[in-house]
């Protein structure tokens, strides 16, 4: 089976070196073309267009940011040259509304659309561990199994129609959201009461709160480690925003997903290029001070 990735950053890249490492035959294609380099250096095809990408492969991941790219490089890319019988892997996070609108695009052409956003992050990627949460026909997904089992340790079948993995997705998102939210406070609660970072780390990381939200969130921080991890704040935010339409549409409150949502805007606003664990800083610039590995350091 031939495979291709629309989309070759942080997860797609991830995406793409698994499935080479599993033997698939790989194309694909990247708007910035320093990704598009790396991808061949791993040993991908790179191709000119998404739909030139769709001409040469059987199931196409599309890892995106968001429900427009998804629409341009699906409707107006990969369904006009994928054949039918072949799968479009919509493993981006976009809105259930706009999941459903591109299985109705793709209604009639024969091509299957499998809803499968993903968890696991930049780590799980890149060492093809992530968990799926897929939505598609037990036929479709029985035989594109082969290569979701390439890039994925956990593979859940959610539902059956476009829409049921991306409202999956939001419900985990809300989740997610207020456990970074958590941890990013207490982190800044425990550096204004001058408690060293590792102290932290080691005792949430043994407690019923640890967990690899909270343990790789508290890493980043008492390393100081806001940028280049692979998790850019952009894309958290906009999960959230998805989560909180979702429950806007269906009269369900979200009061801690909302407050993560504030903070992960204040941490976007303060520092654009900064990753998930930048947020920490806006309440330590409050506060006046940092958590670090050994001490907790006042700036005020």
């Amino acid at each position: 089976m031939r495979t291709g990735v629309i989309g070759i950053g942080d997860m797609g890249s991830g995406l793409a070196r698994n499935l080479i490492k599993a033997g698939f035959d790989c194309c694909g294609r990247d708007p910035l073309e320093h990704r598009n380099v790396a991808f061949a250096d791993m040993g991908g095809v790179v191709k000119d267009s998404a739909a030139d990408v769709g001409a040469h492969a059987d199931a196409v991941f599309v890892m995106v940011m968001n429900g427009a790219q998804a629409h341009e490089v699906i409707v107006d890319g990969l369904a006009t040259s994928m054949v039918p019988g072949s799968a479009v892997i919509l493993s981006a996070t976009i809105k259930p509304t706009e999941a459903r609108a591109l299985g109705a695009a793709l209604a009639g052409t024969g091509i299957h659309l499998i809803d499968t956003p993903v968890s696991g992050g930049f780590p799980g990627a890149q060492s093809g561990t992530l968990t799926m949460m897929a939505a598609a026909p037990d036929d479709v997904l029985d035989r594109f199994a082969p290569v979701m089992e390439a890039v994925s340790a956990n593979i859940h079948r959610v539902g059956t129609a476009p829409g049921d993995g991306q409202t999956v997705k939001a419900c985990l998102q809300s989740l997610i959201g207020a456990q970074f939210s958590a941890t990013f406070e207490a982190a800044a609660l425990a550096a204004k009461a001058g408690v060293p970072g590792q102290v932290i780390l080691d005792v949430f990381s043994t407690s019923s709160a640890g967990c690899g939200i909270v343990n790789n969130a508290l890493e980043k921080i008492i390393d100081r480690q806001f940028e280049g991890t692979g998790s850019h704040i952009n894309t958290m935010h906009k999960d959230l925003t998805i989560s909180m339409a979702l429950g806007e549409e269906l009269g369900v409150p979200l009061h801690t997903a909302a407050a993560a949502m504030q903070l992960f805007h204040a941490g976007r606003s303060r520092y654009p290029d900064g990753d998930n664990w930048t947020c920490t800083r806006v309440i330590e610039e409050i506060t006046g001070a940092e958590l670090h590995r050994t001490a907790a350091v006042k700036t005020r």
